[in-house]
């Protein structure tokens, strides 16, 4: 039996795995693969907290290759050497990889692709991350959608309720003295002396595909009944809560999409599976634009914020958001929680983009580059349209008189405080009717939280106003034509 190279990158699962399916369907023995070189997603190279649950993802795919007779093939350094070496070791006569959308990403799998072909082996990419490929769904005058509702009209209609290939059983045995890397060496998770900043992750996540599986039957069992609503209280356990093992390709949108459509749901149900299922749209959609406009992970997506004045960032200012510190309790709650478990919930997470891109005014960058780092699901679609649709700068995007107010989002979304009691739990003894907005209540807080900040690094109302006054004037025009 010959041997297929299948190159795992972020698709790090066996079920519904389109590139190691076709090389099982070739008649040829996989050899499965996976080849650290970040360098290569530059800018936006992962980071460390996508690294950490890397880590954990790799043993847990490496452990799931073994029960089934396989392994892991791990190696580092330049992708098309590495993969040049094994074909060497192997005499591999193809290589499968199940595509990215990163624009960093095309461009070198463009050229492997091409380089490999040109010498006369056969090379084959596969959608496995996304329900629609982006150039498939297109405006009736063959433009791509800058809308997210026609985008998903359309891509809604594609959606398949056929549940996808399983796992294999067994997998053919590699050549023993085909070698590679321990995921130890790869030195992902945080070294010594170090701390291990990334404990808190794993009171809350189990990364892999039995872990991804387990999040899926729980959200069909329980917070999908409720979604609709529910999902906008960060209290609670109301989402799904799969972005990062999507973001790491340990499930499949698609298994996803068919388990949910397979399901008999109550008439009055239905509304929140539909609007599940539209978050997932979301998603699609944020690569469609990413992919279309690659611009847009560096750049504002709408030109009329090309000559836009950002305020200077403060450095002390800047940290005391990144360490939720900011004298803004719902604000500080989301931060901390995202320090703490790697994650943010959804409505926390526009409430802080809002905070930091009007309240502060500072450049959406600041904050994608923030939460890339600190992310477990750090996708870079998702982040860089979730950043500009908060600053108003992106396709389909909040409009610029849209800034979020942290005390009445605190009060309507968490009235009775349990979200900020959690991750603020200085400010624990405070009553209910100080929690949103402490600084009104000095007393009590000098009294019952000391520790806490007295007041917001910005006042809420007048930067509001300069936010209103900034975004609608005169800067926000597109530069003259030349």
């Amino acid at each position: 039996m010959g041997h297929a190279l299948v190159w795992f990158r972020r698709d790090l699962r066996l079920a519904d795995n389109p590139a190691l399916k076709a090389a099982l369907d070739a008649g040829l023995a996989p050899v499965p693969v996976y080849i650290h070189a970040p360098d290569e997603e530059a800018p936006w190279a992962p980071g460390a907290a996508s690294h950490a649950w890397l880590h954990r993802s790799l043993l847990a795919l490496d452990a799931d290759l073994r029960a089934r007779g396989s392994r892991l093939i791990i190696r580092q350094g330049d992708s098309l050497a590495e993969i040049e070496k094994l074909i060497a070791e192997t005499k591999a006569e193809a290589l499968h990889w199940n595509r990215l959308y990163e624009p960093a990403s095309i461009a070198r799998d463009t050229r492997i692709k091409q380089g490999l072909k040109s010498r006369g082996l056969h090379v084959e990419s596969h959608n496995a991350a996304l329900l629609v490929e982006p150039w498939t769904v297109q405006t009736g005058q063959g433009e791509p959608y800058r809308v997210f509702t026609p985008f998903w009209k359309n891509a809604r209609q594609r959606l398949d309720a056929t549940m996808p290939a399983g796992a294999p059983r067994r997998l053919p045995e590699l050549p023993p003295m085909l070698a590679g890397l321990g995921v130890e060496d790869l030195r992902l998770e945080p070294q010594r002396p170090e701390p291990r900043w990334d404990a808190g992750f794993w009171e809350h996540w189990v990364p892999g595909e039995a872990g991804a599986l387990e999040l899926l039957d729980a959200f069909l069992d329980g917070a999908a009944r409720g979604y609709k609503e529910q999902r906008n209280f960060p209290d609670r356990i109301a989402t799904s809560k799969l972005s990062p093992h999507l973001h790491f390709g340990e499930i499949s949108p698609r298994t996803i999409v068919a388990r949910v459509l397979a399901q008999a749901w109550p008439a009055a149900v239905q509304p929140d599976i539909d609007h599940f299922l539209s978050e997932l749209g979301w998603r699609e959609f944020s690569h469609h634009l990413l992919f279309h406009f690659p611009h847009t992970a560096q750049e504002n997506m709408n030109p009329r914020f090309r000559e836009f004045r950002w305020a200077r960032p403060d450095a002390r200012l800047l940290a005391a958001w990144q360490r939720g510190r900011t004298g803004v309790p719902i604000v500080d709650a989301g931060m901390r929680e995202l320090w703490h478990t790697g994650w943010m919930h959804n409505r926390t997470r526009m409430v802080v983009a809002s905070f930091l891109t009007k309240n502060l005014r500072y450049h959406w960058k600041h904050g994608a580059q923030w939460f890339w780092d600190t992310l477990v699901d750090a996708d870079l679609a998702n982040n860089t349209q979730g950043w500009q649709w908060t600053a108003g700068t992106g396709a389909d995007a909040a409009p610029y008189f849209r800034i979020f107010n942290p005390v009445a989002q605190a009060e309507k979304f968490d009235a009775a405080g349990k979200y900020v009691r959690r991750w603020v739990p200085e400010l624990a003894k405070l009553p209910d009717a100080a929690l949103s907005a402490p600084w009104e209540h000095a007393d009590l807080l000098r009294r019952l939280a000391p520790d806490y900040p007295p007041k917001p690094i910005v006042d809420l109302k007048a930067s509001r106003e300069a936010a209103l006054e900034a975004y609608s004037g005169p800067k926000t025009k597109p530069p003259a034509e030349r």
